[in-house]
């Protein structure tokens, strides 16, 4: 618990206990670094203390979505294939119970603004409780997902209902039973919350822009038997993560192939169904490895998961709306969803779809959301599943500043410039991980936080065998980096869809592939390649 009037003197400071922060808090203190955590949250968890709405689950299979140190796996299992935000909380509880994390945690401590002071070497950081610390670096590790999107639609401080953003959910939890209930989004987390709340609403209203490609998620309760065989091969699986593009067990060379085009046209067909029935993201992340740049290949895969879903939609209308004869992007180039039943809730009397293509929302008012055909869609709870600013939003929402007093939002504020996604110039002795320019949003995150934590550790620690205490990209390897990132982009398909992973969710924000998207193999050797030269890329003193 932070305490005001608190300092602290560290090697090491990290932001934010999810994956990413107490990997590094492990680590770290097992070295001999005197290391603490400041998170803003209560709790453990992360994204997984904010994110508590009704059927908030990840979309990774369990295993894969946790630490891969056998002292930890060994002795824990989730009841389903699919866990939800509780059983990862159960989660992060066993794994402080194991490990002793909590000790070296300040929690309730949001860190307000931090500075770099080129005379000491070191950053001042000060949390809004009145909590400080001075550390030789600082380890950001606020995830992809820290800072909720509140779209600016006229009327919302007019609405008399309840107005609830899926990230600020309460966290006592809400009664939505009988409620006539609206949701504005289709991302993930809509598609969660409507198939979880569609059963017991007395009315929901889904507000679509954009449909969304959601694959079926293929659920299981897990028996003893069913557990103890997820665990077959559990080591050699997580070493897998390494050599696969998006940090899971499987990729497309395990299903799939480099490109459709030397297979038939029924081949292809017979690989897709292959893919729908494993489920999960296999039709996704295990599809033939041409599917971004070949619109083609990416064509034939929209196709076949159209008339999938068309299958389950009653509704010409709506099978229309939900799945478009004519793609409204290439499929699989905006973040792909799991769902359970979502299709099926748009066959129930008391679900409505207000397609904002049609009708756009004119404003919201007392009574509900008023579309521009007129119609007041009457609500008791209004809920604004509109995501996050993306990989970059819980940096820039901390006023950071570095040498030369220029804060890490103006720096960014025409572009991402993140050399190994790690650093950025002039904002020494500041690694990110799991953050912009790395592979991040398309990986696995639990993968990418040992993966990429494991490089920053190792530079931690080359620059503390060779008796240095300063490093800092340069500001040529940074433009190097994004151009690496933004020449390869555009030879696929992502930016013709405007995605958060473009940074194209929020207004005003630099278009740019905001992750890395060469996938977890060719981001490891690049760090191979700098280490190899001597750090090459870092200023190192």
């Amino acid at each position: 618990m932070s305490t005001p009037g608190t300092h602290d003197e560290l090697d090491v400071l990290v932001i934010g206990a999810g994956f990413s922060g107490l990997y590094q808090l492990y680590r770290l203190r097992k070295l001999g670094y005197s290391v603490k955590i400041f998170e803003a949250a209560p709790d453990l968890g992360g994204v997984w203390y904010w994110n508590c709405y009704p059927g908030a689950r990840c979309d990774t299979y369990g295993p894969l979505y946790q630490f891969s140190m056998e002292e930890l796996w060994q002795d824990w299992d989730f009841d389903e294939l699919y866990p939800s935000w509780d059983k990862i909380r159960e989660y992060f509880h066993y794994v402080d119970g194991k490990l002793e994390l909590s000790k070296h945690i300040c929690f309730n401590t949001r860190v307000s603004d931090a500075s770099f002071n080129e005379d000491t070497c070191r950053w001042n950081v000060n949390a809004e409780s009145g909590h400080t610390a001075s550390a030789k670096f600082m380890v950001m590790c606020t995830g992809i997902g820290s800072k909720p999107y509140r779209p600016d639609i006229p009327g919302l401080a007019d609405f008399k209902g309840r107005l609830l953003h899926t990230a600020q959910w309460p966290q006592e939890g809400i009664d939505l039973g009988d409620q006539r209930i609206g949701v504005i989004g289709t991302g993930a987390t809509g598609v969660q919350v409507a198939q979880e709340t569609a059963p017991i609403a007395a009315h929901l209203t889904v507000f679509q822009r954009t449909p969304n490609m959601a694959l079926p998620m293929r659920q299981q309760q897990l028996d003893d038997a069913a557990k103890a065989a997820l665990k077959e091969n559990l080591p050699e699986k997580y070493a897998k993560r390494a050599r696969t593009l998006a940090g899971y067990d499987f990729d497309y060379q395990d299903y799939a192939g480099e490109s459709a085009e030397i297979y038939s046209s029924e081949q292809v067909q017979e690989v897709f169904e292959k893919l729908w029935t494993e489920g999960g993201f296999v039709p996704w992340l295990g599809n033939f490895a041409d599917m971004y740049t070949s619109e083609k290949t990416n064509r034939a895969a929209y196709d076949f998961w159209r008339d999938k879903v068309r299958e389950r939609i009653t509704d010409p209308c709506l099978q229309e709306k939900l799945a478009p004869t004519e793609p409204p992007h290439p499929y699989g180039v905006k973040r792909i969803s799991l769902e359970q039943s979502y299709y099926e809730i748009f066959n129930q009397d008391n679900v409505d779809l207000v397609d904002l293509k049609e009708t756009p929302i004119e404003r919201i008012t007392g009574p509900g959301v008023l579309t521009t055909d007129g119609q007041t869609h009457e609500l008791d709870v209004l809920i604004l599943a509109t995501g996050f600013d993306m990989v970059t939003g819980g940096l820039t929402a901390i006023d950071i500043r570095g040498t030369d007093g220029v804060s890490l939002r103006e720096k960014w504020s025409a572009g991402v410039s993140a050399y190994l996604g790690t650093m950025t110039h002039g904002f020494p002795n500041m690694l990110f991980v799991y953050g912009p320019q790395a592979p991040a949003g398309l990986s696995n995150g639990p993968s990418s936080s040992e993966l990429h934590g494991d490089e920053i550790i190792e530079a931690l620690e080359h620059l503390r065998t060779h008796g240095m205490s300063r490093i800092e990209s340069t500001a040529e390897a940074d433009r190097r980096w994004r151009d690496r990132i933004d020449d390869y982009a555009a030879e696929t398909l992502f930016g013709q869809a405007n995605s958060w992973y473009m940074s194209a969710n929020i207004p005003g924000k630099k278009a740019q592939m905001i992750n890395y998207p060469i996938g977890i193999p060719d981001y490891l050797e690049q760090w191979a390649i700098a280490k190899a030269s001597g750090f090459d890329g870092f200023d190192l003193r």
